[in-house]
């Protein structure tokens, strides 16, 4: 008798169905054959799903088993094919009736005990099954809160096997798991840290500003101590919240990489991802033998802060620059290629020097020009391009420490960038360009237009600074969201002369 159970394989951050397959044969020497480009989790499901049926208490007979996983030609991964490869040996050998598991996604890893334990990758597979039309999802209970909050899918948590199969039988009645997604959604606006407890730096904090309010790259350059990690840490506190579109794309990937948290159904807030500097490049930009995501994608709509930039490894940071060009990260290896999110907003920390003490009064910095030149040059000309925003962030004065609270909170600051970003989203409406910081070519120059007074005060600042054609963009964006952040609509002087200040490293070059 032949057996069909719906499942699904993951495929980056998205699945596909697949149909398990089983043959049981009465006919010929027992014999056990899985094909369909199984990895190696894949092939001993054998073992663990034997084992768990014969612990469940039920018997099957010794037979020919021939198991096919369709499409043949993808490779599967994972454990997840434990509870479909029993519940399709249940099915073929007589032990479950065929109807009762018609329409029905499974997934699950299996104890050999029976037990069901929880997956990776349940919230694209829930999304599979729903555009599949599914009866229904059955998951480990550990998954059932995140498979549930896809909209219009029953989703069913068991503990055991046993307990599936008296689900699908009939002996025992459940209600489908319900997540209330509106309580999970107000926690969004939740956060444990605030811009008023940052004294001082009002600079860096305008910095910031900018740079959320049109999603540019940040680099701070300062001295140990002066607040930089600080104020990095705070960013995703007045970026604008995560749409619900969004926050299934961000589960989606912490799903997929196993980084969801028990208690988290849903990624309400944006990511802060911090990776420390001694990180390999696949660890950072994603890839492995088995492709997972990196911390690029788990920044995904959120932060990716670098602290101590040229302490990074050189081939690490290069590879950032494909994610903070296109967005996305592409990974190709000989059986697959794959493509992950990676829209993040990087800011970056670094010291002035080697020793970090160059451009602090208190403090004699005993770093050589050559040394500087050494430790500033760890940072490719390609990747700077792609950072608008280069903020001197100095020691914080005694008057402004022995302050109370700091100038101001992050609830107004959020404010005022959550109108700048709607007045980005008011004029790129119809356009591949959402925010400034995508402004390039003719959009730079249709939405950047200066008047003869800017083009001169712009003119007069290129030579005498010195700036490239690459500071000259970097300006005209950075303008036009401090004129966003005025309610402006035309880039004035004043505008102009702001953003040049927040290109440190184009005056010292």
């Amino acid at each position: 008798m032949i057996a069909t159970i719906s499942c699904a394989a993951l495929m980056g951050i998205d699945a596909f169905p697949v149909s398990l397959e089983v043959d049981f044969s009465r006919s010929g020497l027992p014999a056990f054959t899985m094909v369909g480009l199984p990895d190696g989790a894949v092939r001993e499901a054998k073992e663990r799903v034997y084992s768990a049926l014969k612990n469940a208490g039920f018997k099957l007979p010794p037979a020919r088993v021939t198991v096919n996983l369709a499409p043949a030609d993808v490779r599967k991964e994972g454990s997840a094919y434990d509870m479909p490869l029993a519940v399709g040996l249940l099915a073929a050998s007589g032990a479950l009736p065929e109807e009762a598991v018609q329409g029905w996604y499974f997934a699950g890893e299996l104890s050999l005990t029976g037990e069901l334990k929880s997956v990776t990758g349940v919230l694209p597979l829930a999304v599979t099954a729903r555009d599949q039309g599914a009866r229904g999802l059955i998951v480990p209970t550990d998954n059932a809160g995140e498979a549930a909050v896809v909209d219009g899918l029953a989703v069913y948590g068991m503990d055991t096997l046993g307990d599936a199969v008296r689900f699908l039988t009939g002996e025992e009645s459940r209600e489908p798991e319900a997540v209330d997604v509106d309580t999970l959604w107000a926690g969004r606006e939740t956060f444990f840290e605030d811009f008023s407890e940052v004294k001082g730096q009002e600079h860096a904090k305008r910095a910031i500003e900018i740079a959320a309010a049109g999603a540019h790259n940040l680099l701070f350059i300062g001295p140990p101590g002066s607040g930089k990690t600080m104020l990095s840490q705070r960013i995703p506190t007045v970026l604008p919240p995560l749409g619900f579109d969004e926050a299934l794309e961000v589960t989606k990937i912490y799903s997929v990489a196993g980084r969801l948290r028990e208690d988290a159904s849903l990624m309400v807030t944006r990511p802060f991802r911090s990776p420390h500097h001694t990180i390999s490049d696949i660890g950072l930009i994603g890839g492995g033998r088995y492709p997972q995501p990196g911390e690029v994608s788990l920044a995904h709509r959120g932060v990716l802060f670098l602290d101590e930039l040229p302490e990074f490894k050189k081939n690490a940071l290069e590879v950032l620059r494909q994610p903070l060009e296109d967005g996305r990260v592409s990974i190709s290896r000989s059986l697959v290629s794959l493509a992950y999110p990676a829209d993040f907003m990087l800011v970056a920390a670094m010291n002035p020097c080697p020793c970090g003490y160059m451009t602090d009064e208190h403090h004699s910095c005993s770093c050589s020009p050559l040394a500087v030149q050494r430790y500033r040059a760890k940072l490719s000309g390609p990747l700077l391009d792609r950072i608008d925003l280069h903020v001197d962030v100095p020691a914080v004065p005694y008057d402004d420490l022995r302050q109370e609270r700091g100038s101001v909170d992050s609830a107004t600051m959020r404010a005022r960038i959550t109108e700048a970003r709607q007045r980005q989203a008011e004029r790129f409406r119809g356009s591949r360009t959402s925010v400034n910081a995508q402004l390039s070519g003719s959009a730079l120059e249709e939405y950047c237009r200066l008047d003869a007074q800017g083009h001169g005060f712009l003119e007069s600042a290129v030579k005498t600074l010195g700036l490239s054609a690459r500071a000259y963009t970097r300006i005209l964006r950075i303008a036009r969201t401090i004129a966003d952040l005025d309610a402006a609509s035309a880039i004035a002087v004043n505008h102009l002369a702001e953003a040049i200040n927040y290109r440190t490293l184009d005056r010292q070059e």
